[in-house]
């Protein structure tokens, strides 16, 4: 029977993700059929037990998932370039959205990063998550999940125009996937996607003959932005799920 990484093992079993694996197992935290794993890439057959320790199982639960509401002017990630603001300096005490969440908003920022961006011109929901399982739900291989956008434009939209937004469009040899494109009002596209190329949204309008004038993001799988006030934030809750 065919043996893979214990931290492969892990990973599919949603426990946490091949890097905190790693961590746990130069930690002691990890048990193969009971007893403790002692060895970076070690092997295991899926039909072995693999388990975290409790302590291991009690930080991955303190982990934070945080749903921000971006503005327009900050980056997504982190950058060492002084010039431009990363979105995870807005996770301040004073910026927390005051929900039914019994949850303190003063906690360890260390290690949030977000999963996927969301480009400096454009505002809206953005996770930024401490926690590999969250970020592989959103950002992991093969994985399909819908982004929802409120896309404003300039210019005049055919029909024949947004048949193309929907499907038919190609960007850098790239053929798009199909899209679900519809008008929210008289100047307000609603777009959701399963796919997120660099500015893909800019692109495609510009394609088209359109100029995107503002561009939020208000939903990423089950998660919605709601009525979070533009720089605040809320810890994703314990019912939520991508």
């Amino acid at each position: 029977m065919e043996k893979v990484r214990i931290s492969k093992i892990l990973s599919e079993q949603g426990l946490c993700s091949r890097r905190e694996a790693d961590k746990f197992i130069e930690l002691g935290l990890v048990l193969l059929d009971g007893k403790t794993v002692s060895e970076l890439g070690t092997k295991a057959c899926r039909t072995q037990k693999v388990e975290l320790k409790d302590r291991a199982q009690i930080a991955q639960s303190a982990k934070a998932t945080i749903i921000l509401n971006k503005p327009v002017g900050f980056i997504s990630h982190l950058d060492d370039d002084k010039e431009f603001t990363p979105a995870a300096s807005l996770v301040t005490p004073d910026k927390f959205y005051q929900t039914n969440d019994t949850r303190r908003p003063t906690f360890n920022t260390d290690g949030l990063a977000p999963a996927g961006r969301l480009d400096i011109d454009s505002s809206g929901l953005l996770v930024l998550t401490q926690d590999g399982r969250i970020a592989k739900q959103i950002i992991g291989e093969n994985v399909i999940v819908e982004k929802e956008y409120l896309v404003r434009i300039e210019g005049t939209l055919t029909d024949e125009a947004l048949s193309l937004l929907n499907h038919g469009l190609t960007l850098d040899g790239y053929e798009l996937k199909p899209a679900k494109v519809l008008w929210q009002n008289d100047a307000q596209l609603s777009f959701t996607l399963i796919e997120g190329r660099n500015r893909q949204i800019r692109k495609m309008c510009q394609l088209v003959g359109v100029k995107v004038t503002a561009l939020k993001r208000v939903r990423i799988g089950n998660v919605r932005l709601g009525n979070i006030p533009s720089g605040s934030w809320r810890f994703l809750g314990a019912d939520e799920h991508f």
